[in-house]
């Protein structure tokens, strides 16, 4: 028999020259192979709603199974546009307005598409989270990075100076991945001044919308009318209802903006599975399934830091999401990463260096860790902790 050729395929000039392994990736494994306990990657260690499953396969059996319309189903699009009107006063149009999406990375992805053109300047804020910055130059975008303060606070004055006649669109995240920080009335308001005076768009990603705690109010976009009329809010169906591995979402915008968002929506996605739309729809008409999202998660928040008080970490304030920041400063010199990576493995819990939140690595000698787990969970995280 004939020894096998070996055939040589095209070479790929890679369009992510700076995209390698990830810090989750590397992170997560560690944490595998050492046993540690994963504080590292946002998303729950415990079940969501038995309930919000029994409604997803009582849809798979009454054979809601093929295509749904490209936009997603019309009950689920009522049901976001009516939560969207009773908990912030603006009323989208569901059939026009309202887009369900493969997740909210998909979403974001989708916005930029649609409006950003190469050489367009986009603006984000650092730390900023991973998908922006390669979303933004795989369309040939050009990436703006306005520092926040040392305190995690927008400082508008120089996002203001940042914008140029290139400028087309500023993206936003609040509550924010990865420092825990909200915006409130008065950064809304700065924003929307801004993106009025210089007419850009706004992606707002209010994935954590439900997650804010002490009492303050998700101050969303939709709240703004002159900010509404040029933003694309996205929410998540995953980090709302604790199934981050079903990757749904939905996109709320203007009708002239939806129509360009939906014709990109079109042809990368199409649509969103069926059945998980029918369970979602039928599950949410009870509101205090979102509602009660702060006051679940603020008992977690308060157990860590608790916890976390009796160490030399230094907490940062945790205002929304479900992660923690620490300044660890008084236990070591490390860089970030390294420090991460220490604490896997010889302390056994798992963090992420924020410097990876950054587009040219930042060290401000702080971690980010995530506190949506099991009780248990934490308890077990803080028992390690507390040797330092």
């Amino acid at each position: 028999m004939n020894a096998p050729q070996t055939f040589t395929p095209p070479s790929i000039e890679t369009r992510m020259p700076k995209v390698g392994t990830t810090i989750f990736t590397v992170m997560s494994a560690l944490a595998t192979e050492r046993g540690a306990v994963n504080l590292g990657q946002g998303f729950p260690d415990f079940d969501c709603d038995p309930l919000l499953v029994d409604a997803v396969a009582d849809a798979m059996r009454k054979g809601l199974n093929q295509y749904p319309p490209m936009a997603g189903i019309p009950a689920l699009r009522q049901v976001v546009a009516d939560k969207i009107a009773a908990i912030y006063g603006a009323r989208y149009d569901w059939n026009d307005e309202i887009t369900i999406t493969a997740g909210a990375t998909q979403a974001i992805f989708t916005a930029l598409l649609a409006i950003v053109r190469p050489g367009d300047e986009v603006i984000v804020l650092e730390p900023v989270y991973d998908s922006y910055i390669p979303n933004i130059e795989l369309i040939g975008g050009k990436v703006v990075a306005v520092p926040m303060s040392t305190e995690y606070r927008v400082p508008w004055d120089r996002v203001r100076a940042a914008v140029t006649p290139r400028t087309r669109a500023i993206m936003v995240n609040s509550p924010h991945n990865p420092s825990g920080m909200i915006l409130r009335d008065a950064d809304m308001r700065e924003l929307e001044s801004i993106a009025v005076d210089a007419n850009l768009f706004v992606i707002s990603d209010e994935v954590y919308e439900h997650m804010v705690y002490d009492g303050e109010p998700h101050q969303s976009a939709c709240r703004y009318p002159a900010l509404a009329s040029r933003s694309f809010v996205i929410s998540s169906f995953g980090k709302t209802f604790h199934v981050t591995g079903w990757k749904v979402a939905y996109c709320a915008a203007p009708a002239p903006l939806t129509a360009e968002f939906r014709k990109v929506h079109q042809f990368n996605v199409f649509t969103v599975s069926t059945p998980v739309q029918h369970g979602l729809a039928e599950y949410m008409r009870e509101p205090s399934r979102y509602l009660q999202l702060p006051a679940f998660y603020q008992r977690k928040r308060d157990l860590f830091r608790e916890g976390l008080a009796n160490t030399r970490f230094r907490l940062l304030p945790s205002e929304g999401t479900f992660f923690q920041l620490v300044d660890y400063s008084a236990i070591s010199d490390m860089p970030e990463a390294d420090f991460a990576k220490w604490l896997t493995t010889e302390i056994g819990v798992a963090a992420i260096p924020l410097s990876a939140f950054y587009e040219q690595p930042v060290e401000n000698g702080v971690v980010r860790f995530c506190f949506a787990k099991k009780e248990e969970t934490l308890k077990l995280a803080l028992e390690r902790l507390s040797a330092l």
